[in-house]
């Protein structure tokens, strides 16, 4: 039975992942690298000469998604709600990857209100030991509220300013995107599986979560970055409504002091779909 002492005090082994340079270019292509004319940055992440990593990668590389089980949770009311990552260093295009995975905190909400789980991923380079990147992922369990933890503060994220945005850039995706993103390890079947997703009250399949997150960190290399992935030195976002494959996405822009404020939108319908996102540069 899912419990705030028991998931808290739950200790996770270390584990070791391998990733070719095959593996970062499929990442790429999963997230739409090279679906847009006029791209002139997109060789970098999708050919082996002189290859490039995206910042976001770092959430596949040690792809692990079995720790909601281990703990209990109620799988059928978790949402993923919030995603931040900080690179300590360039992740690189292949290797070895050491991750540790530890629950950080749990806030519940409530009886009947859920509780938000704060999990915790740092990625190491298995031979030299360098620290190379921290994952730090929100999940709202709406199931598991009463669990006995404290209620809050949960950790805030910024909103976006109200003005009209600095800069925007439109990505298109293709009806295939889940179908080849899902190929970078998550094979959650509410992204492919027709069924599944309309149990899940969905009428078609939606994209998975952190491939939209991927797509905006490279709209943001593209914008604010002419394209160099290693200027990313943190970035952060909250999930906000489902996005289907085949819609095109808007990146929004904000230039402010310390950051760059950015949100993402299903330009077709015009929801918000990220949001509260922040970037900071080296």
């Amino acid at each position: 039975m899912f419990s705030y002492e028991n998931a808290i005090s739950r200790q996770f082994p270390e584990r070791e992942f391998t990733y070719t340079k095959s593996d970062t270019m499929l990442y790429a292509l999963g997230i739409g690298v090279g679906l847009m004319d006029g791209d002139p940055h997109a060789i970098r992440y999708l050919y082996e000469k002189g290859l490039r990593a995206i910042p976001s990668q770092t959430t596949v590389v040690a792809w692990e998604d079995t720790w909601l089980e281990d703990i209990e949770a109620d799988l059928t009311k978790v949402v993923h709600g919030e995603q931040r990552i900080t690179l300590h260093q360039a992740l690189p295009t292949s290797g070895r990857i050491r991750s540790q995975f530890a629950i950080r905190d749990i806030f519940d909400k409530g009886a009947g209100k859920g509780a938000i789980i704060l999990a915790e991923t740092k990625l190491f380079d298995a031979g030299s030991g360098a620290h190379i990147a921290t994952n730090l992922s929100s999940v709202f369990a709406r199931g598991n509220g009463g669990c006995g933890g404290q209620p809050g503060p949960v950790p805030p994220m910024h909103p976006v300013p109200t003005r009209a945005a600095d800069k925007s850039l439109v990505t298109v995706t293709t009806r295939n995107q889940a179908a080849l993103y899902r190929l970078s390890g998550d094979m959650n079947p509410l992204h492919i599986d027709q069924g599944f997703a309309a149990s899940a009250g969905f009428d078609r399949p939606i994209l998975h979560g952190l491939c939209i997150f991927g797509m905006a960190t490279y709209a943001l290399i593209r914008m604010a970055c002419d394209g160099d992935a290693g200027r990313v030195r943190h970035i952060e976002m909250r999930f906000s409504a489902p996005f289907f494959p085949g819609e095109s996405l808007r990146t929004e822009l904000w230039e402010e002091d310390g950051r760059i404020a950015f949100r993402c939108v299903a330009e077709d319908r015009e929801a918000v779909v990220l949001d509260r996102g922040s970037l900071i540069l080296r």
